[in-house]
């Protein structure tokens, strides 16, 4: 029998349908005693990241996948930053906002693990294989998780509209020169300073462990939601100085990248989204 197309409707439909019985699936294995089923989780070593990262580099060289991120991210987060910057009262938010974007990176990755999953497989590749994430079985599950994800990020940006009401706020700065000079001369400003970092290194960490893994292993297994949580924190446990480096990393590359322009970023965020296919690859057996 011929295919057809489907309507959107019907296409979310068994999206949603299937991600309710992946995630009833995955609560019964994660509650039963038995855990045979629950993926197997490697030791990784330093060594590992360093071959993750030539590797997540090879496939960038290969399949010029950056191409996704100019053309979808780069408009977006410059329309972001523009709306931001043209109110005042948003301003100490930028700042937030640029560091939280990297809650939400795997989100943005996971065309580019599509990617390196289909290389890994010697098939020929296409930056337009990034889409094909979009045919996953699993694709429910992903918008889920992602789901999750932009909800830390959106309550980490009231946090931070929070911790600047405390210190140097509530009033919305007189102009970007004035609260770059109060931010940084005055002990309010770097009373702020060190609770955002405080408590944005927790955000940080909570995502990392619920995260590191969790998006590419929805796209390679028939896993829901709390499989691949619980297996991505299973991860960190088990390796806690290695992805702590690796969040160390990232957050590094990403500043790096950010400095022109965010021009940078081009090469960085592919590379950074390949090379975490493959620490999936090496942390799940």
């Amino acid at each position: 029998m011929a295919k057809t197309i489907g309507n959107p409707v019907s296409w979310f439909a068994r999206n949603l349908g299937a991600t309710s019985d992946h995630v009833t699936e995955s609560v019964s294995q994660i509650g039963s005693a038995d855990t045979k089923h629950l993926p197997m989780v490697q030791t990784l070593t330093m060594q590992d990241l360093r071959a993750c990262l030539r590797a997540g580099y090879d496939d960038f060289l290969a399949a010029r996948a950056d191409a996704v991120f100019v053309v979808l991210v780069y408009p977006l987060v410059g329309l972001i930053m523009v709306g931001f910057g043209l109110r005042m009262d948003m301003v100490p938010l930028l700042a937030p906002l640029v560091m939280g974007f990297a809650l939400i990176g795997p989100v943005a990755a996971v065309g580019l693990y599509e990617i390196s999953r289909r290389r890994e497989r010697g098939d020929e590749v296409h930056w337009l294989d990034a889409f094909g994430v979009f045919r996953s079985p699993s694709f429910g599950a992903i918008l889920a998780l992602g789901f999750y994800l932009v909800m830390i990020f959106l309550v980490w940006l009231m946090v931070a509209q929070g911790i600047y009401a405390n210190t140097l706020g509530p009033e919305p700065p007189a102009s970007l020169g004035a609260f770059v000079g109060d931010v940084f001369t005055t002990s309010a400003g770097w009373s702020m300073i060190l609770l955002g970092t405080c408590v944005g290194f927790i955000f940080a960490l909570v995502t990392l462990a619920i995260s590191v893994v969790s998006f590419p292993l929805l796209l390679d297994r028939k896993v829901g939601v709390p499989v691949a949580v619980v297996t991505s924190y299973r991860v960190f446990r088990q390796n806690p100085d290695v992805i702590l480096a690796w969040g160390f990393i990232v957050v590094a590359l990403l500043a790096i990248g950010s400095i022109p322009l965010l021009l940078g970023l081009i090469v960085v965020l592919p590379v950074l989204g390949h090379a975490t296919w493959h620490l999936y690859r090496r942390a799940i057996a």
